[in-house]
């Protein structure tokens, strides 16, 4: 561990899902490594998905509220992040998993309050969109999203196909003539991960379906109106990150020109995280479970890399470690703390997470 002679501790860790925002962790953890007299400074980061909203926001961007209609239609409060002209964009927060009002709609629920968001985004003048997947409870090839912004998804009478993914199965044709002109002029950046394509036993449907809610048939419901849906759209289904956020990627490659990038780097870059590496002894980071995804695009994994690349060392703090401390040290991860090696009982690590970090964070001093 070092002191402020060399150099201040940049403690940037995820959200430990189900108990603390990546913003709560990091302040626990900047608490107890001031205690023990060090300078610490907060960067709550994300991987892209949940939490890129409040990563941007924490990171200077002005928050402007934005009400949609959440998955199954119903208003949410959402909001997007500004800063001049780009504007961060996250789809969790207007069609995300958390946002069901009465459980799980895997066939009609709808990415339309995304493209709510991709609008108001436009209305202030954007020339930069980040759009941050994952999380998502819509297996509707983004076809809300398209629709938000002008598109139109009919059927064989010419009426208007229902929000949802299995209503794609009917629809008989799309017509982008009305798609907001706006478009054209933005730089729209797709930060995921995923390389999932949009259709087969990789696809959104199949892979993802199940975590929505969607039992056989009604995966198979979903790949069939998918299906249809790449066929009227007219593009590949097999571009990678197609299958992202339930084809919301689908959308946003095909047919919004889009241009995908890692996650995580999408973010580092957002909340400057170059400029606060800058002279620092020491990174901290985490998130609630470190595990074989953690090793794969992750925001820990990412953050670690970018410190490596700068000879800082990197020490991670978790909920629970999944991966050995070869695979760690290969991440770039030097060290592990893990909360469950302190208190066994998963309940009272969720319940008493905060207080735990501080004492982590003066233990590491």
């Amino acid at each position: 561990m070092t002191r402020d002679r060399n150099g201040h501790v940049l403690v940037a860790p995820d959200k430990f899902k189900g108990s603390l925002t990546a913003a709560q962790a990091a302040a626990h953890l900047a608490a107890g490594l001031r205690a023990a007299g060090h300078t610490a400074r907060e960067l709550p980061v994300a991987d892209g998905g949940e939490g890129t909203l409040d990563a941007a926001l924490a990171a200077g961007f002005t928050r402007l509220p934005v009400p949609v209609g959440g998955p199954t239609g119903k208003p949410v409060d959402s909001a997007i992040a500004v800063r001049d002209d780009l504007v961060v964009v996250e789809l969790a927060a207007a069609s995300g998993l958390a946002l069901l009002p009465d459980g799980p709609d895997p066939l009609g629920a709808t990415s339309r309050g995304t493209g709510e968001l991709v609008a108001a985004a436009l209305d202030t003048g954007a020339r930069t969109v980040v759009l941050g997947v994952g999380g998502s409870a819509c297996t509707d090839g983004g076809a809300g999203l398209l629709t938000a912004l002008g598109a139109r998804v009919l059927d064989g009478a010419g009426e208007p196909v229902p929000d949802g993914g299995a209503a794609l199965a009917r629809a008989a044709r799309v017509d982008l003539t009305g798609l907001d002109p706006r478009l054209q002029a933005v730089d729209l950046v797709l930060a995921c991960d995923v390389d999932n394509p949009l259709l087969g036993p990789s696809g959104a449907a199949a892979v993802y379906g199940p975590q929505k809610g969607a039992g056989p048939g009604e995966v198979a419901a979903l790949e069939a109106g998918l299906t249809r849906w790449a066929r009227l759209v007219g593009s590949s289904p097999d571009v990678p990150g197609s299958g992202a956020a339930g084809g919301v990627g689908f959308a946003a490659l095909a047919v919004l020109g889009a241009r995908r990038r890692p996650g995580i780097d999408v973010v580092l870059e957002l909340v400057g995280f170059a400029e606060h590496l800058a002279g620092a002894g020491l990174v901290v980071t985490g998130e609630g479970a470190l595990d074989a995804q953690t090793l794969h695009g992750k925001a820990p994994a990412g953050v670690a890399a970018a410190a490596r690349a700068a000879g800082v060392p990197v020490v991670a703090v978790c909920g629970r470690c999944e991966v050995t401390r070869t695979e760690l040290a290969a991440a770039g991860i030097g060290e592990v703390h893990a909360l469950v090696d302190r208190e066994p009982d998963p309940a009272r690590c969720l319940a008493d997470a905060g207080a735990m970090l501080r004492r982590i964070g003066a233990a590491l001093g």
